[in-house]
């Protein structure tokens, strides 16, 4: 992996030799991951596994979210009532299910536990979503300056499906004209940068509103260096 942190510490938003080789080295573990599948979408690098959490495990993080959750806020801290419109926390990380599903992640993707931010849960009733949004930092963003410092800018997402939902619900990438539906136990891993390691895109994404059940899915996401 690129050591070329001089470069990448000041612009979040162009190509990083950094951010590329962090590409490179997890595109290379899944791609010769037998239980891992490429989704065919050529403008993201993204990646399924089915089963990567048992129903025991997808049970207990239901429950830790039921007793923590709040209404969701966007990251800039926009009021914006309609946009994102779930419940969420974050789960504590000493938490056994928590460190272990955490540490399944790192294991899958190779990307240090240092670079992973605290694993949020999320829970979405009928007609709730997260309309489209990006998960890298815009650098034009109030925020940016901050981000910068605290890890940088962020680089793979992992999202794993808690439950399986009636009906709606599907996490849908619109620039790749696609939709992945709810798979209780499956992971989802996107790399929100292209190739040359700048922000991708292609890897916006929205959570549709659920339209029958209940929505509940856990996010971790990983930085360009260590996050804290």
């Amino acid at each position: 992996m690129s050591q070329n942190m001089s470069e990448d510490r000041d612009d979040g938003g162009t190509a990083s030799p950094l951010r590329a080789g962090i590409g490179e080295d997890v595109r290379k573990r899944l791609d010769r991951n037998p239980m891992v599948h490429r989704i065919d979408a050529p403008q993201l690098e993204i990646y399924g596994r089915q089963d990567f959490l048992s129903a025991e495990e997808t049970a207990g993080l239901r429950a830790m979210i039921d007793a923590d959750a709040k209404p969701s806020t966007l990251f800039s801290g926009s009021a914006n009532a309609d946009y994102r419109t779930s419940h969420s926390c974050n789960l504590n990380p000493w938490d056994k299910l928590v460190l272990a599903v955490s540490d399944r992640i790192c294991a899958l993707t190779g990307l240090p536990a240092r670079h992973g931010e605290t694993l949020q849960g999320q829970r979405y009733a009928p007609g709730q979503e997260y309309k489209v949004h990006c998960d890298y930092f815009p650098v034009t963003a109030s925020y940016w300056p901050q981000m910068r410092t605290s890890g940088g800018q962020r680089t793979w997402t992992a999202m794993i499906y808690l439950s399986p939902v009636e009906a709606g619900g599907e996490t849908h990438f619109p620039q790749c004209e696609f939709m992945v539906p709810p798979v209780e136990g499956m992971i989802l891993i996107w790399n929100n940068m292209d190739r040359d390691g700048a922000p991708n895109r292609f890897s916006l994404h929205a959570a549709r509103p659920v339209e029958r059940g209940t929505k509940y899915v856990v996010t971790k996401w990983f930085r360009e260096r260590p996050w804290g």
